[in-house]
């Protein structure tokens, strides 16, 4: 694990107590209906979810899919499991993005929700997503990233520096730049913009 992945790690530790208190505002108001609708696009039975976090998708789930959630931040994962007591259908996993121990083509469906703002190589992590996921399988990413908006873009890069310093994120990535670099194909990844163009959410069909 490189440096920096370990001081972002450490900086999600450090802040998994009140994590779920500092999104509450943002869930209350529209993330949860996004997740909601995340949730809805899934295809297939084997489902890998990328940096669960505190696990506020993993309740969404249906029962009858086989859940696989992975994150690097060991506090972040306890808060999850608390929430996923119970569930027989969910295992978690303590497991970098960037560098993932399961085999290729094993999951149908691959799901992230605002982690390519945190992950230290988004374009590594990308592609290690490309790779587990199997050939014809699906990507569904629920993500902020840097608006293309001049005066809006040009403020997310002035105060980046406060999100990252605190927890590790990162609110001007170019998360579609990134999954081109993965190689993604552009005509093979869908987009809907949710909340102007920060938040969309991406449909990706993992062709190989």
């Amino acid at each position: 694990m490189s440096d920096e992945t370990k001081k972002i790690k450490n900086r999600y530790n450090r802040v998994s107590k009140i994590y779920d208190v500092l999104e509450g505002p943002m869930e209350a108001m529209t993330m949860s209906t996004w997740r909601e609708k995340l949730v809805t696009t899934i295809e297939g039975k084997q489902v890998l979810e990328v940096g669960v976090g505190t696990g506020k998708n993993l309740v969404l789930y249906p029962e009858d899919l086989e859940i696989t959630g992975i994150d690097f931040s060991e506090k972040m994962l306890e808060k999850a499991i608390q929430k996923t007591k119970g569930k027989e259908n969910i295992r978690l996993i303590e497991m970098d993005a960037q560098d993932m121990s399961f085999a290729d083509d094993t999951f149908d469906t691959v799901v992230t929700s605002c982690v390519f703002c945190s992950v230290p190589d988004p374009v590594k992590g990308l592609k290690e997503i490309r790779r587990v996921c199997k050939a014809n399988g699906k990507i569904v990413m629920l993500e902020h990233m840097r608006s293309h908006h001049n005066v809006a873009g040009k403020f997310m890069d002035r105060v980046n520096f406060i999100p990252l310093h605190t927890w590790g994120a990162n609110i001007n990535r170019e998360t579609i730049a990134n999954l081109l670099k993965a190689g993604f194909k552009e005509e093979d990844i869908v987009t809907q913009d949710l909340w102007s163009d920060i938040v969309k959410l991406i449909e990706i069909r993992n062709k190989k």
